[in-house]
């Protein structure tokens, strides 16, 4: 627990004191949203995509943001014709900002998105909002609108193709034979440590350990390799400091390297 109310404190900090010149900086001048299209795949599905273009020294958040930061947060609620969203997030950075590692994207990052109509053969609008934190010396909120009409027609985009280029490998394409969780109740909640028998991705590995579950805090994950096998400990939280059960199913680990990424989905018990 108190290592979530350091991270959380980390990140209050971060974007609570902002400097007069940050404060009259626009926010429009930092981050500019636009909306790509992908055109309409055989599956009935349209490939979109969300890119954000920041100022030179500008960074915004990756959707686990590390020890300071704050996710992006998307709302398509007012989109016509949408039944589901998907976002790909392409690899991230790993930034140290003021001694703390942060995680996402430098000078432009572009979000493949994957919607589901809810009707097949009808237009779809996307209408809505995404909320995002930007930093430089100092992080500040920033709350971009979009409105557009999906294009049918449009042909391949290079743009979203290069981002899908960059999303991490699978589990199996970067040769993981293994992964277990091993769950330890503590005072506050549980530790975690998993152990993943994988190659090297490169440099020095950082895991992220997500637990599918909003309701529950994972703190950044101490990393460190033992021959084949990374491993990766975390400590485990409920926000409302209520007794929780964690499903192995649905923790969601990615390993940052600096070769590639790996996003591996589920563990087995260990």
């Amino acid at each position: 627990m108190t290592r979530m109310f350091k991270s959380l404190a980390a990140i209050l900090s971060t974007f609570l004191f902002l400097s007069a010149p940050a404060r009259a900086q626009s926010v429009d001048d930092i981050v500019q949203l636009d909306i790509l299209d992908g055109g309409l795949a055989q599956d009935g599905t349209y490939l979109g995509a969300l890119r954000l273009r920041l100022e030179d020294g500008w960074k915004t958040y990756w959707r686990a943001p590390g020890d300071a930061g704050i996710p992006p947060q998307f709302d398509w609620g007012r989109s016509d014709n949408v039944g589901a969203v998907s976002v790909i997030w392409p690899a991230p950075e790993i930034f140290d900002q003021n001694g703390l590692k942060s995680i996402g994207y430098a000078r432009q990052v572009v979000l493949p998105i994957k919607i589901t109509p809810k009707t097949a053969g009808q237009p779809v609008r996307l209408r809505g909002e995404v909320d995002l934190g930007v930093c430089k010396d100092v992080c500040i909120p920033a709350t971009l609108g979009f409105d557009h009409a999906l294009d049918a027609g449009a042909p391949r985009n290079p743009a979203i193709a290069a981002a899908l280029a960059q999303r991490p490998y699978s589990a199996r394409e970067a040769g993981v034979s293994a992964t277990t969780c091993h769950l330890k109740p503590t005072a506050d909640g549980l530790s975690v440590q998993v152990h993943i028998s994988m190659p090297p991705a490169g440099g020095a590995e950082m895991a992220v350990i997500e637990p599918g579950n909003p309701a529950l805090w994972v703190s950044p994950a101490e990393t460190t390799r033992q021959g084949g096998t990374l491993i990766a400990s975390a400590e485990v939280v409920s926000a409302d400091g209520r007794p929780f059960a964690l499903d192995r199913s649905d923790l969601r680990i990615t390993v940052l390297g600096a070769r590639y990424a790996v996003d591996i989905r589920g563990c087995s018990a260990g």
